[in-house]
């Protein structure tokens, strides 16, 4: 069983910057794939950014592409998402995943824990 609690959204004017954080209970985290989605009102889930377990390979999708980054500190059971020139696009609220299912994985299906998610708001 993994817990997954979201920190770090809030209000940020366009071309700003956030950091988000996602903190992982249990002694396995180094194991699972960790995932970053977004949900904006009345859109379905979107997968955001990959980082694997084996090797801390990232993976974005092509919207986030050169602004986002995945990273994770297995000491801490954290995986973090640092976000750059942000948009007013990529507002929505954010969450985090858990996955035993692979090492890229984008399908919100194959996850295995989801965090409670956290608001990024972004103004023009």
């Amino acid at each position: 069983q993994v817990q997954l609690v979201e920190s770090g959204g809030g209000l940020v004017q366009a071309g700003g910057s956030l950091r988000l954080s996602c903190a992982a209970s249990g002694r396995t985290f180094s194991s699972y794939t960790m995932g970053w989605f977004r949900q904006a009102p009345g859109k379905e889930r979107q997968f955001v950014a990959v980082i694997s377990w084996r090797d801390n390979s990232p993976y974005y999708a092509d919207s986030v592409k050169g602004r986002f980054t995945i990273s994770r500190d297995n000491a801490k059971n954290t995986v973090y998402l640092q976000m750059n020139s942000l948009k007013p696009e990529d507002t929505a609220v954010y969450y985090c995943a858990a996955g035993s299912a692979g090492l890229r994985i984008t399908g919100a299906w194959d996850y295995d824990y989801w965090g409670q998610g956290t608001q990024v708001t972004v103004s023009s």
